[in-house]
């Protein structure tokens, strides 16, 4: 049976994730194991339930009446600076346009914030083929490490400018 078309749009909303929801935790976990199977150990720097249950990170949904459709995760790095983290489109909602309001709604929220620049560490490869060509036509451009993180193989940074 196909999946049930998604379009985000007149209904759909983006809101603070429930961290309570089981359907929130679900698509969390899905996203951990997904991630973990497509990297090395070493060069898999995604954040666990707790890690995304701090004060600097905040989890958005999107949902469409009571589908949850995707999630995505903004981190405080400093005053100026922002790191996407952990962006899942639901895998019955994939090529329908979630991903790209997701970033859209996580690049309004790092301007209304003041950032100046938003940045993000990802894999690299054809299982990350799709999220790397959304990011770079949104503007995103390969760049140095960040954060912390070490540069292997497996690692891309990308990096937006954002007006002041």
């Amino acid at each position: 049976m196909a999946a049930e078309a998604v379009t985000p749009g007149g209904g759909a909303r983006i809101v603070a994730a429930d961290f309570d929801d089981a359907r929130v935790r679900d698509l969390l976990a899905l996203h951990f194991a997904a991630m973990r199977g497509q990297s090395p150990a070493d060069a898999c720097h995604v954040l666990d339930l707790g890690g995304l249950q701090r004060p600097d990170i905040a989890l958005y949904a999107l949902w469409e009446d009571d589908r949850l459709l995707g999630l995505g995760a903004l981190k405080a790095l400093d005053a100026t600076t922002g790191e996407i983290k952990s962006m899942r489109t639901a895998p019955e909602a994939l090529g329908q346009g979630v991903g790209a309001r997701l970033l859209e709604h996580l690049i309004g929220e790092a301007a209304a914030r003041g950032y100046r620049r938003l940045s993000l560490e990802t894999g690299s490869g054809p299982d990350f083929a799709a999220a790397l060509a959304l990011y770079r036509r949104r503007g995103f451009v390969e760049g140095p490490p960040f954060g912390g993180y070490a540069p292997t193989p497996f690692t891309t940074f990308l990096h937006l400018d954002l007006p002041a």
